[in-house]
């Protein structure tokens, strides 16, 4: 069977796919979420910037990941996977797909809110290149303010993706038939992830702080197996990382995972391990 068929799907042609389904309700009240707890929040703070509480979050092994501007397409294209993902699943399920694709829209818009949760009472940012030379990048310096690392919603909408994928598909016995493709975008949320750091919009700390939001937001969806399996996956295939860095980093986000975890009140306020590291980070 030919794979891959999702990450050759056009944005534009996904998303008037997706837009034409009876689902236009989540879709805006998505759009609203993303819009309050993304970029007014944001903005917000960049405008009141004195007032905010900023911690920074590099990691010392942050250094050993070099700046790949090539790879700003990837780090781009983190929305428009998860689009091309849900109009794959229209145009091979018609019908039988809405219902899911409206749970997975609606699903996204809570992801920001969740996030939000944690900007709102700590902004977090890292160190990166003002690098102008592409025109991907001058659009981020511009309306990306980058006060809001932790936790990466990168993260968490790319394991979203992949994870629903798989999901939706078992439920539609379909897992079996389309095993390439769920092969294929989780390889492409590794990229995506990996790309977070190789363009310096994240540190390795986001990494973990996005796993564990995921954990908490879904615990079936994303066991702690799980995560454990997709932290083994990072770094793994060539690169510009040594393989001892590429060890360490792997090692380091497992033990911040872990961490979080174990910090996890059993009750409530899931946000406290994450507010607690920010407030350590100063």
């Amino acid at each position: 069977m030919e794979i891959h068929r999702i990450r050759r799907r056009g944005f534009w042609v996904s998303l008037i796919k997706i837009a034409l389904r009876p689902i236009k309700r989540t879709c805006f009240t998505t759009i609203k979420s993303i819009f309050c707890n993304f970029f007014y929040l944001q903005y917000r703070g960049a405008l009141f910037r004195k007032k905010a509480k900023i911690s920074w979050v590099d990691h010392p092994l942050d250094e050993e990941i070099p700046f790949v501007p090539s790879l700003v397409g990837t780090y781009m294209d983190f929305l428009p996977f998860c689009v091309r993902t849900q109009a794959f699943l229209t145009e091979a399920f018609g019908k039988d797909a809405d219902p899911y694709i409206e749970s997975f829209i609606g699903d996204i818009g809570d992801l920001y809110a969740l996030a939000a949760s944690v900007y709102k009472r700590n902004f977090s940012t890292t160190r990166r290149p003002l690098y102008l030379w592409k025109p991907a990048f001058v659009s981020i310096h511009l309306f990306d303010p980058h006060l809001m690392c932790i936790p990466s919603l990168h993260v968490m909408v790319v394991i979203l993706t992949y994870r629903r994928m798989r999901q939706i598909l078992r439920d539609l016995r379909a897992e079996n038939e389309y095993d390439g493709e769920i092969e294929s975008v989780r390889t492409r949320a590794i990229d995506i992830t990996e790309s977070i750091l190789y363009i310096k919009q994240h540190s390795i700390n986001c990494i973990a702080a996005g796993l564990y939001a995921m954990t908490c937001f879904d615990g079936q969806l994303l066991p702690a197996s799980e995560a454990y399996d997709f932290i083994g996956r990072l770094f793994r295939r060539g690169g510009p990382v040594s393989g001892l860095s590429s060890a360490a980093i792997r090692n380091h986000i497992l033990d911040l995972y872990q961490s979080f975890l174990d910090s996890r009140p059993e009750r409530g306020d899931w946000e406290r391990p994450l507010l607690d590291f920010l407030e350590s980070q100063g």
